[in-house]
């Protein structure tokens, strides 16, 4: 590896076909050529996920890094499917093969079976990953002949592993006759992979390099006599080739190393004609031994980079798979997109520099910088004419103070002056700034302190990006359809005298650097392919963007983040003086990193959302210490819970089985009947009727709680609920709907057949042709069914335009029942958390009254005017459509009924159908669904149970236990509730003196099978629970404590014991 001039590094970026996008920046000479290799590190900790998938974006492959002793960890699963997704090829480095050797005294033939093992099981995940893919091709290839049916039936049906016999995998696995895998131990600066040994030996053995390639790995054994390579029969203990020629030599170095047999050690050294200097050879630790003689015989960064080199793509080599799936965001498809934008994509795969290649840069992250590294900031050295000026300055400066101090004229220091002044006067002052640029450097820092300097971190796809050049910023929801329509085709006005179009805006492109590790080089163009720092986008990037020349370049897909962020926590400034500091070091932070979220509650807090504990520490110590630079006070971790209802139980809480109990009379047991206040009528199967605060209309509204398979289904398909809300929303403006694009259609369609699917039943006929809405915010995973006769909407097809006249004030009305429905979806009646998984029914709606009502004032006010609000748009808004009439009207005459003191009819449609859903959701069995980590602990089986005390003492359920093959390692999979799990990898770490480690990643949403309103009604609970049934119930533990924390009522004793407490002095 070769650190090189940056004049160097600009002539190897203009190369594309041999810059290697994987960290640092090096340049390497492999052989006769010369390859640019732009290496991106990211870290490892699960919380920090969201930095591979940044890193990956912008990169052509990358390297995977395994631990030869843990093998296959949750994290290489994790990384291997982000490069699966991001279409980029791998390769595979076995790191800490010494382990083998020094901890765990494997023979070499032990080794290379438990390497073997490693490959096996990677190369598994990698199948499953293709596997799952040509399955889903195939789903899809099955719906689009289902759509036009020419196919027969019959062979699809049984044939399921059609696709993946045809479909050639080889390529994607890991194996050392590949040249995609390395085994290197890092610490002591070796690595290889078989090429290295293949060449050697068939100089040695006269053997073709080509058939010791295909066969150092793999169960083969040399026959030396006839000097022919022959399949191992084990039978007759022969030894592979791998462990013959390549493993038992590294194993008896280290053997001679460690025993320190000088003999054995110098023909070692001889033999592989190394030159070892005398201090490493007397040094007394055996490890500076080893990294002697194996970083000269197999150089580690030799290997690795050989086979970057080798077996990465260029940027020349984009997939037109990778291109199509970059430029489909959210459910589009290729084919969807405007012909100008498909045009790009040979802009793509070209990845041409020349003038008219259009510029496309993805910025996957924007980072801060201290403002002293920028370049424009840093000191430059002085040059000599600029030298021998301060020596004469200070000369004559000097000059000046002995003549001072000696009392002499001041004809001398005036004349002194005078010179100066007549001295040329750019030099001067050239010479004066460069003198405060190095003696005081600390305004420059004082002005980026006001401003912090960020930089964005992208690549470019096409083009020569320049500074200077004005382009477009294409924020995440940029749509070049809308563009397009705005703008005529090819149109030659300049770029500040567009029309304005959403989620666009045009920037120069100030400051172009070179990323030298923590280095910044200033350039003036990058050509394509290339990794780069842009300067100058802070105002105009957030976390991430598109950056094209032209406008119809679509942007690219948002990126795929493995960790969800769920760890919330509020913040305040110690003095709230200091507030504006937080409120901007916030946004810095929010800008800074790409998987942080800042919200401002309602109740005006700042809070943090972050992946997990350690990520947690980390965004506060960077607000602490760089970005608000403020003592700041953290609240204790906001839990995010979420509401549902269950079906009635059939056992009790001591599994006897309800309806056959003798009941008893328990000062609790009334509790259950006040939650539903006087005048709100309860039927059979918990049906609510309620009417508005007028008495004009009446709602019947049944809470239901829907399959776990259906809630699922909801949640993974809200990108596709996101685009059938935009189609009812262009339906409802009269809008051109034909950009719906039959591809989408499919994919709504599809949606509605699973729902159909799940929905079966008696209970559950028609329910999906009748589903008004999702909720909470139009896309969550709560329905609202209509089953009222009067007035049929529907969700597939927006409303029904064959209603009569009178029908269409339903229809008006109906955005106030669907806005109550959302308000009662986002806050439970519980701890005002978010619903999940319920279905709510309107079985009734009865507006007889209203009509009525609404007839008798039509005929007071005169026959034209209700005509007028008769005929009103049928598509209008709730504020714009009946509401706002009958406020004009009421106005007007004063003394109508329909204002009493309710207000708008709408509003009171929107709060009654609110609480008709609380009520609804109250009659039945309520429950708490806590968010849930999966945990994956690594422990010794020393320690195996303290793990277990750990696990259950915090609410863990194990669900799989497996010993690792070949070490005494346990592999524990978990599931813990996020509520529990601070201060876990802590405890986890103390108790089992740091032999385990937990890592936790954000898994699933899992109901708290305890009632939180729970009391004990039976004789046998009464007996088994006490009359306060005092054992914690840890539903009503996690709902209080919601409650308190939103200043909500508490029903807690504050005073437990209210007798007078008297103290030992008073009692004598």
């Amino acid at each position: 590896m070769v650190l090189n001039s940056l004049d160097k590094m600009i002539q190897l970026q203009k190369n594309t076909a041999n810059i290697r996008n994987i960290c640092v920046l090096a340049h390497v000479d492999h052989g006769e050529e010369e390859y640019l290799i732009n290496l991106i590190d990211s870290p490892g900790h699960v919380d920090f996920s969201s930095e591979v998938s940044t890193a990956i974006r912008i990169c052509d492959g990358c390297i995977i890094v395994v631990d030869a002793v843990e093998g296959v960890c949750p994290q290489t699963q994790a990384v291997l499917r982000q490069a699966w997704l991001e279409n980029i090829r791998p390769v595979l480095v076995i790191n800490k093969i010494d382990r083998l050797i020094v901890e765990l005294k494997f023979t070499p033939q032990e080794a290379y079976s438990h390497l073997k093992n490693i490959l096996e099981q990677i190369n598994a995940l990698t199948g499953t990953l293709f596997t799952s893919k040509v399955l889903e091709e195939r789903a899809e290839r099955e719906t689009e002949s289902q759509v036009n049916p020419n196919s027969e039936q019959g062979e699809q049906v049984y044939d399921w592993s059609t696709g993946l016999e045809d479909t050639d995998d080889s390529h994607l696995y890991f194996s050392p006759d590949q040249g995609n895998v390395v085994f290197t131990s890092a610490i002591d600066g070796w690595g290889f992979g078989i090429e290295h040994f293949a060449k050697i030996y068939s100089q040695k053995t006269g053997i073709k390099k080509e058939v010791l390639l295909k066969t150092l790995w793999g169960d083969y054994y040399i026959n030396m006599k006839a000097k022919k390579i022959m399949k191992v029969d084990q039978a007759k203990g022969k030894k592979p080739l791998f462990v013959q020629l390549i493993l038992e030599n590294i194993w008896s170095l280290y053997d001679a190393v460690l025993k320190k047999d000088k003999e054995k050690i110098d023909k070692i050294v001889t033999s592989l004609g190394l030159k070892i200097g005398a201090r490493e050879a007397r040094h007394s630790d055996p490890k500076v031994q080893i990294n002697a003689i194996c970083s000269q015989w197999l150089p580690i960064s030799q290997a690795v980079l050989a086979m970057v080199c080798q077996k990465l793509p260029s940027p020349l080599d984009i997939t037109a798979e990778r291109v199509e799936k970059l430029m489909c965001a959210g459910s589009q498809t290729f084919d969807s997109l405007p012909p100008e934008t498909q045009a790009l994509k040979a802009a793509f795969m070209k990845c041409g520099s020349e003038d008219t290649a259009p510029v496309i840069i993805f910025v996957s992250k924007m980072f801060a910088v201290d403002a002293k590294a920028l370049p424009q900031n840093k000191q430059r050295p002085l040059t000599q004419e600029e030298i021998a000026e301060r020596h004469e300055h200070a000369r004559r400066r000097h000059a000046e103070k002995l003549a001072a101090a000696q009392g002499q004229a001041p004809l001398e220091p005036t004349q002194d002056r005078s010179d100066l002044e007549t001295s040329p006067q750019g030099e001067e002052l050239k010479g004066d700034e460069q003198e405060v640029e190095s003696e005081t450097p600390k305004p420059v820092p004082q002005e980026g302190n006001d401003r912090e300097p960020f930089i964005a971190f992208a690549r470019v796809f096409s083009g020569v990006a320049r500074r200077g050049k004005k382009i477009f910023v294409l924020g995440p929801k940029y749509s070049p359809l809308e563009f397009l329509q705005r703008v005529p085709l090819g149109f030659s006005a300049p770029l500040d005298d567009l029309p304005p179009v959403p989620h666009m805006a045009c920037c120069t492109l100030e400051n172009l650097y070179l990323l030298m590790g923590r280095e910044l080089e200033d350039l003036e163009k990058v050509p394509p392919g290339n990794v780069l720092g842009i300067g100058g986008l802070q105002d105009f990037v957030l976390k991430s963007a598109t950056l094209s020349t032209l406008p119809s370049c679509p942007p690219f897909i948002p990126l795929n983040f493995e960790a969800t962020p769920i760890v919330r926590v509020a913040v305040e400034p110690k003095h709230p003086s200091e507030m504006p500091q937080l409120v901007r070091g916030m946004k810095l932070l929010n800008q800074a990193d790409p998987c942080v979220q800042i919200l401002i509650q309602e109740t005006g807090e700042h809070v943090l959302v972050t992946a997990g504990e350690v990520h947690l520490q980390r965004c506060l110590d960077d607000l602490k210490e760089r970005f608000a630079k403020i003592q700041i006070s953290v609240s204790e971790p906001i839990i995010p819970f979420r509401e549902t209802i269950t079906k009635p139980p059939k056992v009790d809480m001591v599994n006897e089985e309800i309806g056959k109990q003798q009941k008893v009379a328990v000062i609790h047991q009334t509790k259950e009947d006040h939650r539903i206040p006087e005048g709100i009528q309860v039927y059979s199967g918990g049906l609510i009727t309620m009417t508005t605060p007028n008495k004009l209309a009446t709602l019947s509204v049944r809470a239901m709680p829907l399959p776990e398979e259906v809630t699922q289904i909801l949640e993974e398909n809200s990108d596709v609920i996101r685009s059938m809300e935009q189609l009812i929303s262009s339906l409802n403006e009269d809008k051109n709907t034909q950009m719906i694009h039959q591809k989408t259609q499919e994919k709504i369609w599809e949606f509605k057949g699973k729902l159909e699917q799940h929905l079966t039943g008696r209970k559950w006929r028609n329910t999906v042709d009748q589903i008004w809405s999702f909720g909470p915010r139009k896309c969550g995973p709560n329905i609202l069914v209509n089953k009222s006769k009067d007035f049929q909407n529907s969700v597939w097809t927006g409303p029904d335009g064959k209603a009569s006249k009178e029908a269409s004030r339903y229809r008006d009305l109906g955005n106030s029942i669907v806005s109550g429905f959302q308000l009662a979806t986002l806050s439970g009646p519980m701890c005002e958390e978010p619903l999940m998984g319920v279905c709510f029914v309107l079985e009734k709606w009865d507006l007889s009254k209203f009509e009525d009502q609404t007839a008798s004032d039509l005929v007071k006010e005169g026959q034209g005017e209700g005509e007028t609000c008769s005929g009103r748009d049928e598509h209008q808004d709730l504020q714009g459509g009946c509401s706002e009439p009958f406020e004009k009207r009421t106005s007007q005459k004063g003394e109508s009924s329909l204002t009493d003191c309710y207000g708008p009819f709408s509003g009171q449609l929107i709060a009654t159908m609110k609480e008709a859903c609380r009520y609804a959701l109250q009659v039945k069995p309520q429950r708490l669904m806590a968010a849930m980590y999966t945990c994956d602990i690594m422990a010794t089986s020393d320690v195996l149970g303290r793990v277990y005390a750990v696990l259950s003492k915090r609410e863990g359920r194990v669900l799989q236990e497996e010993m690792k093959e070949g070490t005494d390692m346990f592999i524990i999979k978990a599931v813990l509730p996020v509520a529990e799990s601070f201060g876990f990898a802590d405890e986890i770490r103390k108790r089992t003196s740091g032999l385990a480690s937990p890592q936790l990643i954000f898994s699933h949403w899992e109901i708290i099978p305890s009632d939180p309103f729970w009391v004990p009604t039976t004789e046998e609970e009464y007996l088994h629970f006490g009359e306060k049934a005092d054992s914690e119930n840890q539903a009503r533990k996690y709902m209080n404590a919601v409650r308190k924390r939103k200043g909500l009522y508490v029903e807690e004793k504050i005073v437990e014991h209210a007798e007078k407490q008297r103290t030992l002095s008073k009692n004598k």
